[in-house]
């Protein structure tokens, strides 16, 4: 998913995108040290996305804080 595309997301369905990528990376990592998994960058590129998706999240609720306090 694009960069784009996670930011028209709302914080819910971010957070339910959250819980994916972590379940999807932990079974990315078990496959690549069983050597099952056949491209190795889909960790790389998962964990990526998890990164974006967190970064997200924070600003997301950051503003949220602010537009209650403000």
């Amino acid at each position: 998913m694009k960069a784009v595309e996670l930011k028209e997301l709302t914080l819910q369905e971010l957070k339910n995108r959250e819980e994916e990528l972590t379940e999807e990376l932990a079974r990315r990592k078990i496959q690549l040290s069983i050597k099952r998994l056949d491209n190795p960058l889909l960790v790389r590129s998962t964990r990526r996305e998890l990164a974006r998706v967190k970064t997200l999240i924070h600003a997301k609720s950051a503003e949220a804080g602010r537009g209650a306090a403000g």
